[in-house]
């Protein structure tokens, strides 16, 4: 008996039609449709009262019409990826400054990890896990070369605005420099996913990416300064040992996302546990002194701190050497020229400060 030969799409025949209402393939029955109409159905059925709805966004600053696959924060989150400033951050620090080695973290894998731990939290709770991610995705563009010590070092030059923060710069980017439209939630949590920034963000998938930064940076560095032999395994704080054993990734990153889920579930918010909180505190405490701003430490921060205040002083007595790429025309000239500096890579600074002056001390073996 011959087999007949299975039926052939004409090339008239549309893999998708507007008028299908099915949600079903029109060709095959084997897939289903999920566009932005459904998936904001989805969204009003599934996600809980604490959730922000897409279809609930305040937009964006320039309205745009929707996407017919995604909703307002995926197509955010989508953007946000693509960009620039999302690029260069494979090559900014995260705590040690020209690390020899290919494991230690830098502000990019930081980011992927905020991420991951952001949506986990979003998932548990039936938040808007899009959100989050956007957000999380973002949060760090606006990082200076050297990690934080940009900050100390840039924040001489902005006296009457209470420093430089690197939040502040990353809504910047996504509004001004590489002004991308991006939805008033992502750009709301961007702003103050930093603890020390008020008001607080709006949503309460900002503040699960509030404790995701938290949760990554703490566990991650601590590794790391294990990894660079700045701290022994049986140093840590008894607290967070004897909660969660030894530092290791998985253990203390889940025990700490376990204790926001349980904590928020009791509060009707985003929070941690009072318990688990206050070891956390204690960890960051026992970071700062003696990590973050240890002797150490600071003798490589002090030759960070050198070139980026050289870069700033070089580009503010010469603004024609800041590239008309990444220049706003309309601001002034220390913002200006913050702009570059603080959008520079760290090999990317120590090229700029090398062809300048010469080497400073701390080259990097990649250049």
């Amino acid at each position: 008996m011959s087999r007949l030969p299975p039926r052939r799409r004409s090339s008239s025949t549309p893999i998708w039609r507007a008028d299908d209402r099915s949600g079903r393939d029109p060709v095959s029955g084997r897939f289903s449709l999920r566009d932005r109409a459904t998936r904001e159905a989805e969204e009003g059925a599934r996600l809980a009262p604490a959730a922000l709805r897409a279809a609930d966004s305040r937009g964006r600053a320039r309205p745009e019409a929707p996407d017919r696959m995604r909703t307002i924060f995926e197509r955010d989150r989508d953007r946000i990826m693509h960009s620039k400033a999302f690029r260069r951050l494979k090559h900014k620090t995260q705590v040690f400054v020209n690390p020899e080695g290919d494991h230690y973290v830098t502000r990019l894998t930081h980011t992927i990890q905020v991420t991951q731990i952001a949506r986990a939290l979003a998932a548990a709770l039936s938040l808007n896990e899009p959100l989050a991610e956007a957000i999380s995705l973002g949060h760090d563009v606006g990082h200076s070369p050297f990690g934080h010590t940009g900050e100390e070092a840039l924040s001489p030059y902005f006296p009457t605005s209470g420093g430089w923060h690197h939040a502040s710069q990353s809504v910047r980017i996504y509004e001004v420099l590489e002004d991308i439209n991006l939805s008033w939630e992502v750009r709301d949590g961007i702003r103050a996913h930093s603890w020390k920034i008020d008001p607080p963000p709006a949503t309460q998938e900002a503040h699960c990416v509030r404790y995701a930064d938290r949760i990554a940076y703490l566990t991650h560095d601590a590794l790391d300064a294990v990894r660079a032999g700045v701290l022994a395994a049986d140093e840590f704080p008894p607290a967070m040992t004897e909660r969660f054993g030894p530092p290791t990734s998985s253990a203390w990153i889940g025990g700490m996302i376990d204790a926001v889920i349980e904590g928020s579930l009791a509060a009707g918010e985003v929070r941690m546990t009072d318990e688990v909180l206050a070891d956390m505190n204690g960890l960051r405490d026992f970071m700062f002194e003696r990590v973050y701003l240890s002797p150490a430490q600071r003798a490589p921060q002090a030759e960070a701190i050198d070139v980026i205040r050289r870069l700033m002083d070089h580009h503010l007595a010469h603004p024609e050497d800041i590239p008309a790429s990444y220049r706003d025309n309309d601001a002034d000239r220390v913002t200006q020229a913050t702009d570059y500096i603080a959008g520079m890579t760290d090999r990317y600074a120590l090229r700029v400060h090398d062809r300048l002056y010469g080497h400073p001390g701390m080259e990097d073996p990649a250049l």
